[in-house]
């Protein structure tokens, strides 16, 4: 077998200060894990609403190959002409073809391998757009006329939505990687026919918040039902990805890990003695 194909995938960036964490330690997380090709979503970057020309060209001297998106990179209207103009940022493929841009490319690894990217959106609690099972279906099998490397970012609201969505196109793909959702699930595996697959990569961003969003400002919104002002957090930003290992020549993913850097402190939960007796006497 060939040597394996690793490839790097940082979930949802939130904020510039999500942003700046990652372009400061994007190569670092580059030559630790080796990865030959590297994805980058960048949907949240601009205050939580889509992306700039100047956060792309950061992304990509940092070493990302490819940026994809989601729902909110349509809030900002100074980005849909970035969309039509550069093929390395991708919208849901899904979306009507009148809105411009692309949903799925390829490109070539520093070491001569092809490997296809494809952005999808769910539509399960989100605009009913077009069905994104025959979107996927059909740029799939563009693609693997070129490679079996395929990697699938599924930005999606429901999980059983992206779980479907991997058994859909397992053994296919490379690998289905859920997000939108900002939080890191503990679901990465290998499906049945080869595809990596987990439910939420997680988002590259602010921790001390609710998904991304200042915490009072959430509390807000939940208490009084009525619309208040996004505004991203700040405190405790992490970068959240996955590192999948890749038969270059199949496509069928041999390893998916999930990384949080600086990962999360652990605190020793401590147990009252006088709990322990009482746990003790109900289980005599």
């Amino acid at each position: 077998m060939s040597e394996p194909l690793n490839i790097l995938f940082i979930g949802d960036i939130v904020g510039l200060n999500g942003l700046a964490m990652v372009t400061k330690f994007l190569k670092s997380l580059i030559e630790k894990h080796d990865a030959e090709a590297v994805i980058v979503n960048g949907e949240n970057i601009y205050d939580g609403k889509a992306l700039t020309k100047k956060h792309a060209e950061e992304l990509f001297a940092a070493g990302a190959h490819i940026i994809t998106t989601g729902n909110h990179v349509w809030e900002r209207w100074e980005t849909r002409p970035l969309l039509r103009e550069e093929r390395r940022i991708l919208r849901p493929l899904n979306y009507p073809r009148e809105n411009g841009g692309s949903g799925y490319a390829i490109f070539k690894t520093a070491k001569g391998t092809k490997v296809g990217v494809l952005n999808v959106q769910g539509r399960v609690f989100l605009p009913p757009i077009d069905d994104p099972f025959k979107s996927a279906d059909w740029a799939v099998g563009n693609m693997l006329e070129e490679t079996p490397n395929i990697i699938v970012d599924m930005h999606a609201e429901a999980t059983a939505e992206k779980q479907a969505m991997g058994f859909f196109l397992d053994g296919r793909v490379s690998a289905v990687l859920g997000t939108h959702t900002h939080v890191p699930t503990a679901d990465e595996r290998i499906l049945p026919h080869g595809t990596a697959y987990i439910s939420d990569v997680g988002m590259s961003g602010p921790y001390d918040s609710c998904v991304g969003l200042r915490t009072d400002i959430a509390i807000k919104r939940f208490m009084l039902g009525t619309p208040h002002k996004y505004e991203t957090a700040t405190g405790d930003v992490k970068i959240a990805g996955v590192i999948l290992q890749v038969d270059r020549e199949t496509g069928h993913a041999l390893s998916i890990e999930r990384i949080i850097f600086p990962e999360f402190e652990k605190t020793a939960v401590v147990v009252k003695e006088e709990v322990q007796a009482e746990v003790t006497l109900i289980e005599g």
